[in-house]
């Protein structure tokens, strides 16, 4: 089965393998050891995330060591990317109609 990197950032658990493994390389024992999640679980979630390419897995001696491959979240960020507007121009609108309600009280006080 191919995988893509929309499928390493689906689940919660992985997201925060991620984000834990953005700031320094860690043992597989060491990424369970942070999580309330059984160990094969997190190995599984780990072979998912290689699998996408987003973490790399090597062995040094007994330790398997993971580190994230960054470049590899790109075509999500890219995805994310193009909504960027849309959204701050949605929220741009929301915050003006709360400013118009905001004058409107004020002036019936």
């Amino acid at each position: 089965m191919r995988r893509d990197v929309f499928q390493a950032i689906a689940d919660p658990v992985r997201r925060d393998i991620i984000q834990l493994l953005a700031n320094e390389t860690l043992t597989v024992n060491s990424v369970a050891d942070k999580f309330d999640v059984s160990r094969p679980a997190i190995s599984k979630h780990l072979k998912i995330l290689e699998e996408c390419g987003i973490v790399n897995i090597t062995k040094q001696g007994r330790e398997r060591f993971c580190q994230i491959q960054p470049k590899n979240l790109i075509p999500a960020f890219l995805w994310i990317e193009q909504y960027q507007k849309l959204w701050e121009d949605k929220l741009g609108s929301f915050e003006d109609y709360l400013t118009k309600l905001q004058t409107k009280n004020k002036d019936n006080e």
